[in-house]
């Protein structure tokens, strides 16, 4: 004699597997974004407005303590000639940008400003913070 088991339909997903990938993306999206963030942590003034930034665009810091950034790397102020003039003589009209924190003395930052204009760099950005919200 034969014996009929009786079958059920499988109606429940186990969705375990899903989920525990779902948490490694997210893991994973939260790695890359907080490594791909770089550059130097400076107090920048407050602006009225603001705009976004060019990929392409180089950026020099000039810290609270007076030090000098280029591309979130150390330089003196030779250094940063040299290093502009070889990104000049590759591309010749560049966006540039220059974040300087609002402890800094005044005289640093017309320091880098007036080398960019000895370079004759045109395509030149001050960066400033977000307006506070009312």
């Amino acid at each position: 004699m034969k014996l009929q088991t009786a079958r059920k339909p499988y109606d429940d997903i186990n969705i375990t597997p899903m989920l525990d990938l779902a948490f490694v993306l997210l893991v994973i999206f939260i790695l890359l974004t907080t490594v791909s963030v770089q550059g130097i942590k400076v107090n920048l003034p407050k602006a009225s407005s603001s705009t976004s930034l060019d990929s392409k665009t180089k950026a020099i810091t000039v810290a609270d303590t007076g030090d000098l950034y280029y591309e979130a790397v150390p330089v003196t102020m030779p250094e940063l000639e040299q290093r502009l003039r070889s990104q000049q003589s590759l591309t010749p009209d560049f966006p540039l940008v220059v974040k300087g924190d609002g402890a800094v003395q005044y005289a640093k930052v017309v320091a880098v400003l007036d080398l960019l204009r000895t370079l004759d760099l045109t395509k030149v950005g001050l960066v400033t913070g977000k307006p506070p919200k009312h």
